[in-house]
């Protein structure tokens, strides 16, 4: 056998390593990542569970354990931010998972378009090209039911909403935009109208909450003086390379920002979950575990 034959096998028995690790072992180890921003208009500390990207099946027990535990954590507030769903048959493993979270303290969700559209297979160099599509022929998914059964769990749906919630150490202004991938931001529903300053009670943090991490929704957030957007859709790029990262967003957002805490001003932050799940057709993470977060949340006074 030549040198260049060598080599082609080396290669080849490399990539096949590769991507028996990708989709055996890294998309099934999930991992708890935990950080700290100084966000708060207000002394003390916030923890916040950001879950998001399930894409859930009905059969993946050990995600749904890994989910449930994370119950143990006593957040004060949890956020999901859409594609909780990854098959049609999915809404009520999603819903038991989920309900638990709520009954003790506030539980807020935004919507992806994978809770209302069914995955298809699609080429996964696509998304090299750009954000992808929803295409033709999409199954339209039972979402009024998923959502039920999560607001009657004591989910709160922020979809193109506003609404102050109570926290264990003030109210929070959360102001939640609909999935921009496919269009369903409302800006215009919102009522921006900044909280009073010569109120006696002004909010903790003003928190918006988004699945895909457009700028367009970004910038709504921070012309409205919100200190904190809370994202994801990006899956962390999915496919990461050492020393390079993320490849793709599948939407505009830069790929530096793909995963974890970023600026977006002197006043703002974002956090874009990497997500604990992929679309069942393309079941692989590379240098990218699946991940909820935990957030603690301190006085911008501790910077």
């Amino acid at each position: 056998m030549n040198e260049v034959a060598l080599a082609a096998a080396g290669l080849g028995g490399a990539g096949a390593l590769a991507l028996g690790w990708a989709s055996l072992v890294e998309r099934r180890w999930f991992a708890l990542r935990q950080q700290q921003l100084a966000v708060l208009d207000h002394p003390g500390s916030l923890k916040v569970l950001h879950l998001s990207d399930l894409h859930l099946l009905g059969w993946q027990r050990d995600k749904m354990r890994f989910v449930e535990g994370l119950a143990e954590l006593e957040p004060d507030l949890v956020v999901a931010t859409g594609d909780l769903l990854g098959h049609p048959n999915a809404i009520d493993a999603c819903v038991a998972t989920l309900r638990g979270f709520a009954f003790q303290r506030p539980a807020l969700m935004v919507l992806g378009s994978n809770d209302f559209f069914a995955p298809r297979p699609r080429n996964p160099l696509g998304y090299l090209r750009g954000p992808s599509g929803l295409g033709r022929r999409q199954i339209r998914l039972e979402t009024d039911r998923m959502v039920a059964g999560l607001v009657e769990g004591g989910w709160t749906l922020m979809d193109n909403q506003r609404q102050r919630v109570v926290t264990t150490i003030g109210t929070v202004d959360v102001a939640g935009l609909g999935d921009p991938h496919i269009r369903r931001d409302r800006p215009d529903a919102i009522d921006w109208t900044p909280p009073d300053p010569k109120a006696d009670q002004q909010p903790v943090l003003r928190l918006g909450l988004v699945h895909a991490p457009y700028r367009r929704a970004l910038e709504q957030f921070t012309t409205h003086g919100y200190g904190l957007v809370l994202a994801g859709h990006t899956h962390g790029g999915q496919v990461r390379l050492p020393g390079i990262g993320a490849l793709v967003t599948n939407c505009d957002l830069p790929t530096r920002q793909a995963r974890g805490a970023s600026r977006l001003n002197d006043n703002a932050w974002l956090h874009v979950s990497a997500g604990l799940g992929t679309s069942m057709y393309a079941p692989v993470r590379f240098f990218c575990r699946p991940e909820a977060t935990l957030l603690t949340l301190t006085s911008r006074e501790n910077r």
